[in-house]
């Protein structure tokens, strides 16, 4: 075992022992109110700290501080320190975290409903996602995180996904052959294989590198996540096709929840709306401020004409089928939803 990954596992397993110890003084037995019982939780993402998303967390972290009077202490590990990409979401449904954020690609493994946020071309606009997310969608998604013993506390806008690529300019579908892209999951990989590229998966904290060595020609991903990764040092060719709208999810196991007190888990609630309410309200302005950071930065930038989209849907519409493949009736009920918002 590497280093960075024993140092990993011994600091994980050293949270897991605190939230045990923390959940014998205040989460268990008989419920007390809000000002009287003090817990600890723990959060982690894997985002940079910089990124909106992250910025998200600190301003939950800030308002349950103040809406509990600071009995409810979140304890909050970034940039992938505690758990990646795949072994997050493991470490929710145990309860060896209290929660964590996460994208809807990473919850599709477990939950193949979640790719709904993936299929190419569902969404037209920002609104639109947020109308499906309030009107079904969310509900539904919700039930089948009740399954694995999960709730979902907040679903974070991460805005629209576009392409990226080291080598040429991207146009149209046809100039998609003979490339090489990161894709962040399994639907994503199937909409870059209907384009005509290769799809490559790997976790998003290799990509730079991966670029940079020539493993990858380029990746799929939101504006935001480009700056703050730095993508523009090594891909120079930016297509705006906003094909997808992943949706980060931060996730509270249900048990964890179930040991706050009634004043407390409203707290949670109450704190988790009003930040969502800001995520929503500012991600497409976050989308626009990092697209001309990037431009700055001397990224070459397409952005498809709406004109031009019926050749990107067609050429993409086989990765529907393949949701509906994945997901039976259930995907079929929540593409309904959604093309009805």
């Amino acid at each position: 075992m590497k280093m960075s990954q024993m140092f990993k596992t011994t600091l994980a397993a050293a949270m897991i022992m605190a939230l045990a110890v923390t959940a014998g003084c205040g989460g268990g037995g008989d419920k007390k109110s809000a000002g009287s019982e003090k817990v600890t939780l723990i959060l982690a993402h894997k985002l940079p700290t910089a990124h909106p998303l992250a910025q998200g967390m600190e301003a939950f972290n800030k308002k349950l501080t103040e809406k509990s009077n600071g009995t409810i202490t979140l304890n909050i590990y970034p940039s992938g320190q505690l758990f990646n990409d795949k072994s997050m979401n493991d470490a929710i449904m145990s309860g060896g975290i209290d929660m964590g954020l996460n994208s809807t690609a990473m919850w599709s493994t477990v939950i193949p409903a979640m790719e709904v946020f993936d299929v190419p071309f569902l969404f037209p606009s920002y609104e639109k996602v947020d109308h499906a997310i309030d009107g079904g969608l969310g509900d539904k998604l919700a039930g089948e995180l009740k399954k694995k013993g999960v709730r979902p506390v907040i679903w974070a806008d991460y805005g629209f996904v576009q392409f990226a690529n080291s080598k040429k300019e991207i146009t149209k579908p046809e100039d998609f052959a003979g490339l090489k892209l990161r894709g962040y999951g399994e639907l994503p990989s199937e909409t870059i294989k209907a384009l005509g590229a290769s799809p490559v998966t790997m976790g998003s904290g290799e990509v730079y590198m991966a670029i940079q060595r020539g493993v990858v020609d380029g990746q799929t991903s939101g504006t935001t996540a480009m700056y703050d990764r730095k993508m523009f040092e090594v891909t120079k060719y930016l297509t705006i096709t906003n094909h997808a709208y992943p949706e980060f999810i931060l996730a509270m196991n249900e048990k964890s929840f179930q040991k706050l007190t009634p004043e407390q888990q409203k707290i949670v609630t109450d704190a988790a709306n009003e930040v969502r309410d800001e995520l929503r309200k500012n991600a497409k302005a976050e989308d626009m401020a990092a697209l001309e950071k990037l431009k700055e930065k001397g990224m070459q930038v397409y952005v498809v004409p709406e004109a031009e989209l019926p050749a990107w849907q067609s050429a993409t519409k086989p990765v529907w089928d393949i949701f509906v493949k994945h997901t039976g009736d259930l995907g079929k009920e929540l593409i309904e939803i959604c093309s009805k918002q």
